[in-house]
């Protein structure tokens, strides 16, 4: 006889509670022309103007080829630029003044998301606190 499964799992349930808070992220994003994680990426640039493609990856917690591909998407959309696109040397990404507007608004609907989760699990955002920063056994 296999053996009884448990009903509960704290990491299948944290998955599942980002599964569809991620989904609602990307609805809230989706008419900006912004994903999930084109969001995380416009928002790094921002925090640090001038990144390189191997920071933005790492920060990222992806490829740099993925940053490369990710960021020319933002390009296309001309919410980022190289402000020193020259073939070698590093590069200089900046978010763009359509860039800023856009960000602007996605954080407004990021701040509506965040209250209404908060007001719906508080004692679970009290223990998310801070894990963005630190996560443990990382």
């Amino acid at each position: 006889m296999p053996p009884e499964r448990r009903p509960f799992g704290p990491v299948i349930a944290l998955l599942t509670v980002s599964a569809v808070w991620d989904a609602r992220l990307g609805a809230a994003l989706k008419d900006l022309g912004l994903t999930t994680r084109k969001y995380g990426l416009l928002a790094h640039v921002h925090a640090t103007p001038g990144i390189s493609f191997s920071d933005l990856a790492r920060r990222s917690q992806i490829t740099v080829q993925t940053a490369h591909t990710a960021v020319r998407a933002l390009q296309d959309d001309s919410l980022v630029h190289d402000a020193n696109a020259h073939a070698g040397s590093a590069s200089d990404l900046r978010v763009t003044d359509k860039g800023e507007r856009v960000l602007a608004e996605a954080e407004k609907r990021l701040a509506a998301l965040d209250a209404a989760f908060s007001s719906g699990a508080p004692d679970l955002t009290r223990a998310l606190e801070g894990l963005h920063e630190q996560p443990f056994g990382v």
